[in-house]
């Protein structure tokens, strides 16, 4: 694909519990999550091979982390991406929680249950 590729906004699909982004019409990728009570657990980020090296993946997640910060919501950074992401942006510290023992086995059980 070439820089001449028109990307949509990120857009929520909770019915999928991800985030999306979207080239010319065409899902280039997306963050998986899954709710624990106020706290987005985010345990999986991918962009397809053929939109890699697009910079897809931070605009991705720079939207699903908006979209997190404005419904109230924490986020809790599982997926490696994500983690990287937050490690460079500061500006989400406030809505970040820590991975902790207990959110690992809470979302090991949630992934095998649907």
């Amino acid at each position: 694909m070439t820089d001449q590729n028109t990307v949509t906004a990120v857009r929520h699909v909770p019915e999928r519990n991800r985030y999306e982004i979207q080239v010319d019409g065409t899902t280039a990728g997306f963050t998986a999550y899954r709710d624990r009570g106020q706290q987005r657990v985010f345990h999986h980020t991918r962009i397809f091979e053929e939109f890699s090296g697009q910079g897809l993946a931070s605009r991705l997640v720079r939207g699903a982390l908006d979209d997190v910060r404005d419904t109230g919501r924490r986020v809790v950074p599982v997926c490696p991406y994500v983690k990287k992401f937050l490690a460079g942006h500061d500006e989400f510290d406030d809505v970040t929680d820590p991975v902790t023992p207990d959110v690992l086995e809470w979302l090991d059980a949630a992934l095998k249950h649907g």
